[in-house]
């Protein structure tokens, strides 16, 4: 089947799946460097989420990881544990407690967008052409809504049996 023949949504379909395997084929990589640290891809994320500054309330971020706020207790006492995050009450509510990043946290969280970020091997073989139209249509996907992109994965909860690490 040629190029011209193939249905756009047979394309997107193939693009995706291309883009996906790339992914699950350099997860061995990410998977290391989070276990030289001690962390788990749900804790990864939940690094990704927090900010040395601003605050989350457990709330909020169990809303944001689509988790029972209890997966997000553990996932933030393990990060407490690691001495990346700490819990701090709100002041005029001591009842709430937000969550953030302590600076050893945010050098981790640095460290982890450094490597993450490091393309793999596979970008070598790309020519310029192809990186460029790779750009612009990332660019484009990255500027979806955030909505937009929820709405795409809805259904999907993380719970303690989804974790790699068990309490």
């Amino acid at each position: 089947m040629t190029r011209s023949t193939v249905t756009t949504g047979a394309l997107a379909r193939r693009v995706w799946q291309a883009m996906f395997d790339v992914l699950i084929r350099t997860a061995p990589v990410r998977t290391k460097s989070l276990a030289r640290r001690g962390l788990t891809p749900n804790d990864s994320r939940a690094l990704f989420s927090l900010d040395p500054r601003t605050g989350r309330s457990m709330r909020s971020l169990a809303d944001e990881w689509e988790c029972d706020p209890s997966n997000a207790t553990w996932i933030v006492d393990h990060l407490e544990e690691l001495g990346l995050a700490r819990r701090q009450p709100l002041e005029h509510d001591r009842r709430v407690k937000l969550v953030v990043l302590t600076a050893k946290g945010q050098r981790t969280r640095t460290d982890l967008l450094a490597e993450f970020r490091r393309p793999p091997s596979e970008f070598d073989a790309l020519d310029r052409a192809d990186l460029e139209a790779l750009d612009r249509a990332l660019t484009k996907l990255a500027a979806t809504p955030r909505a937009e992109r929820r709405t795409a994965g809805a259904g999907t909860r993380a719970t303690p049996e989804s974790s790699s690490r068990r309490p």
